[in-house]
């Protein structure tokens, strides 16, 4: 861990802008290529190279990719009643805010005769992608399945890699089966990806793919996101960051188990701590050092913090700029009146306000959507939400009087950009009209 603390203030623009950088993906230029290859292999031998790269990557021997209905009853007679219990509750909590977000057609009379509607429709078919590799997430299967299961999508595929004996963890089915999600797929990484846009025999394409995974997920989304037509991704995705304001009076082991609650995710984890406080900062490097000795993922939390940030800025409302400027996948807010920072916030995938607001409920029950842009795209890219299973289009219709009263504007218009074609696609019926006056 990097124990010294950075003061914001004494820092040049070009030393500011290397403290928030994020770490750099690795071999980019060999993964780039090895994912190609992966995809082509999909694209040219389907199921075939499915088996072949399942038993490579995943080191099991398939007969099937597909789960049955039997299989799925067997997860949830398998599982624990408490369990199965907060499967349950944190598949109510997300449905319930997700639910809200479902939202009726909008029509308008722009002028007398000219209506004019927004309507949204669900995208014929999503592909989830769930991970599997240190421990399965039933939690990702819940927030991709829910809004796919209110906006009535006609065909959700589910896709996660097999453990050692080729099976799905319980907890994924069960999941799944809330969802009523019924085509699931024991395939992963990039090969999953390739089968989900490009189609094989046993898996069909679908229109967009969904849900985080490993670099060689990330960039097998991104390739195929402009190879294949028609084909769409849910955002760009990088490694898990979390940042935390904090004042004085924050508690020293919450914000320090908010940033280990990140560190553990992978390696490649950034957290950064901002704060006015030297002694909150010096508080929470003890409570770091303590807590991280606890944790089961303890070195790849380690590993984490190596890049990780412990910055003393002026006051909060350099805090604010900062946090801003930085574009956090989570951030988290420790300090009086917290709510009072909101006004400032801006760029962000998911605020957690105030001590008894961990980025962990989150991730699992408070009803947000956990999958949130990173590395910056929480500029430009909203939190994952029902809208992403729609798609929105507009239908107007007007009246023979309505085209007359905006004949003359579109006229005028066209005249100025010089389309003759369009303006006789409108005067044509107003002469027509006319003569049948």
């Amino acid at each position: 861990m990097k124990n010294e603390i950075i003061t914001w203030q004494n820092l040049s623009d070009r030393d500011q802008q290397a403290v928030l950088a994020r770490p750099a993906i690795s071999e980019s230029g060999l993964l780039s290529q090895q994912v190609a290859n992966i995809l082509a292999n999909v694209k040219e031998n389907g199921d075939q190279a499915l088996f072949e790269l399942t038993e490579k990557f995943d080191g099991v021997k398939l007969s099937t990719l597909n789960v049955t209905d039997e299989i799925i009853s067997a997860a949830k007679k398998a599982l624990s009643t408490k369990r199965l219990k907060a499967i349950e509750t944190a598949y109510g909590q997300i449905k319930r805010f997700h639910q809200a977000q479902i939202t009726d057609d909008i029509t308008v009379e722009t002028t007398p005769g000219v209506r004019c509607t927004l309507k949204t429709e669900a995208i014929e078919s999503v592909g989830l992608y769930i991970p599997a590799g240190s421990a399965p997430l039933p939690s990702t299967v819940l927030m991709l399945g829910v809004p796919s299961q209110l906006a009535q999508c006609p065909r959700t595929v589910l896709v996660c890699p097999p453990d050692k004996n080729g099976k799905l963890a319980d907890e994924i089915l069960v999941a799944a089966s809330l969802c009523e999600i019924d085509e699931i797929y024991t395939v992963g990484g990039a090969q999953a990806c390739a089968a989900l846009a490009f189609g094989t025999t046993t898996i069909p394409a679908v229109n967009k793919i969904f849900g985080p995974g490993n670099k060689y997920v990330t960039e097998a989304k991104k390739q195929l996101s402009q190879q294949v037509n028609a084909f769409a991704i849910d955002m760009p995705a990088g490694p898990s960051e979390v940042l935390v304001i904090a004042d004085k009076n924050a508690n020293a082991s919450f914000v320090a188990a908010d940033l280990l609650s990140q560190a553990e995710h992978g390696s490649d984890s950034q957290v950064i701590l901002l704060s006015d406080s030297t002694q909150l900062i010096e508080k929470v490097q003890i409570e770091l050092l303590s807590q991280v000795a606890l944790l089961s993922r303890q070195k790849i939390a380690e590993q984490a913090l190596l890049q990780s940030r412990l910055i003393l800025v002026k006051n909060l409302n350099q805090a604010v700029e900062v946090s801003n400027t930085y574009a956090p996948e989570h951030l988290i807010i420790q300090t009086d009146n917290a709510q009072n920072l909101l006004k400032s916030l801006r760029n962000v995938g998911s605020i957690f306000v105030g001590a008894y607001t961990p980025e962990s409920a989150g991730d699992y029950a408070s009803g947000t959507n956990h999958v949130l842009p990173t590395y910056g795209y929480s500029k430009v890219i909203s939190s994952l939400s029902l809208a992403d299973f729609s798609r929105r289009f507009t239908v107007q219709e007007i009246t023979k009087q309505g085209l007359a009263n905006i004949a003359e504007c579109i006229t005028e218009l066209t005249d100025a950009e010089g389309l003759d074609g369009h303006k006789r696609a409108v005067t044509i019926r107003l002469e027509e009209s006319t003569q049948e006056e």
